[in-house]
């Protein structure tokens, strides 16, 4: 007599049989004890193989609790895997394009042995810098989140060996879950992610915000109802294109972490800078917050974004006696001086030495020089000096210094 057994239910799907998994399992290692083929054991695959046409022999065992039917031969097995989608297969080797083009060994497909009778599966495994090894997993169809080949055991599993577990999906119920570093991009068909242009990463990838709880905060206190005077740490989505997402992880520019924020851990892909500057918040050191690059204002030792400060001042009305009075230069048309600005010396650099008075003249105007990209003085320049600070308004000197630009001498008036 045969019978159909389900191992997804506790009785087998047989009610009136009770133990009828302790008397198969135990039967089925007296055979094994005995040496007796597997083949012989009467216990056959009534799933894919049977709809195959194929007899696929298999033994039972249990392992950590749960009961599994065995195949004996490895292509049986392999016949129940779900065949790979061709937006899969675009995705494995955009990876594998990516990394070989950049200098790091990658293949998919990867059996990475842990064990006498145990491995660890990745789709597309990169090895990159510094013994780094990322195993990408692309995710397109459902996805267990319980179990030994869940996508929270696989994860772990791959992060006990040394592989960097890095899931990627078009789904975005599977972007909300925190079983793993998820990424996401677009569902797109297969021949747009096949191609070399930009791929967009849309969530999986933060920009970390460090940010006081004082007055000027943009954000609420996430402890209090009033501003609490301590730092606090607020993830920001940020986009990032797959090519590039693919290169930094291998190089360790981009990292996994997992933020805690109240009881739930948020795990997501950030800039290693950030990932130091969360250690540091984590640890109760102080954690200072970057300038952005784009806010040139903020950047110590460069030029200012301000227009040069060569430009025409008010004549003064009654120069002091034994002074020249410096005539007007030309000024760039975008910016006049409203009538009502104070009378002030023009801003010039160290003088040479001293001219008589009477051979001061104005400053002309250099029709070489762009004003809006000042020359700075330097080494290997005309002119050598402590530079002025040409990001305040004062930008004017009191001493007598030759003009910036055309290196005329000048007198203050």
């Amino acid at each position: 007599m045969r019978i159909e057994l389900d191992l997804t239910r506790e009785d087998l799907g047989w009610e009136s049989r009770a133990g009828l998994w302790e008397l198969l399992y135990q039967t089925d290692r007296l055979y094994a004890d005995r040496n007796v083929p597997v083949s012989e054991r009467g216990l056959q695959c009534g799933g894919v193989c049977r709809e195959a046409g194929v007899v696929a022999w298999m033994y039972l065992r249990e392992r950590n609790g749960r009961r599994e039917a065995v195949h004996e031969r490895s292509e049986d097995e392999a016949r129940h895997q779900a065949v790979l989608s061709d937006e899969h297969k675009a995705y494995q080797e955009r990876i594998v394009r990516v990394s070989v083009a950049d200098g790091h060994r990658a293949d998919s497909e990867v059996r990475t042995p842990v064990g006498p009778r145990s491995w660890v599966q990745t789709d597309t495994l990169v090895q990159g810098a510094a013994g780094i090894r990322i195993g990408w997993e692309i995710q397109l169809s459902s996805a267990g989140r319980e179990g030994p080949r869940s996508v929270k055991a696989r994860a772990t599993k791959a992060s006990k060996h040394g592989i960097t577990p890095a899931w990627h999906t078009d789904r975005s119920d599977y972007a909300n879950r925190s079983d793993t570093h998820w990424t996401r991009s677009d569902n797109l068909p297969a021949e747009v992610i096949a191609k070399t242009g930009d791929l967009r990463v849309v969530s999986g990838f933060r920009a970390l915000d460090f940010w006081r709880c004082d007055v000027r905060a943009l954000y609420r206190c996430p402890d209090t109802s009033n501003r609490c005077g301590k730092w606090h740490v607020t993830p920001k989505p940020k986009d990032v294109f797959f090519d590039d997402l693919v290169r930094k992880t291998t190089a360790g520019l981009i990292v996994p972490v997992a933020h805690q924020l109240g009881s739930k851990a948020h795990r997501f892909w950030v800039t290693d800078a950030d990932r130091d500057r969360l250690e540091d918040y984590n640890a109760g050191r102080p954690v200072l917050p970057t300038v952005e690059p784009e806010d040139e204002r903020e950047l110590p030792h460069r030029a200012s974004h301000r227009l040069p400060t060569c430009r025409p001042s008010m004549p003064v009305a009654e120069p002091p006696a034994g002074a020249s009075v410096v005539g007007p230069a030309v000024a760039p048309p975008s910016t006049p001086i409203p009538p009502s600005s104070p009378v002030r010396p023009v801003g010039v650099w160290p003088s040479p030495p001293p001219v008589p008075a009477q051979q001061a003249a104005p400053c002309p105007p250099s029709p070489a020089v762009e004003p809006a990209v000042p020359r700075q003085p330097g080494p290997g320049g005309r002119m050598t000096g402590r530079l002025l600070d040409w990001r305040s308004s004062e930008h004017w000197s009191s001493e007598p210094r030759p003009c910036r630009y055309c290196s005329r001498p000048n007198e203050p008036a």
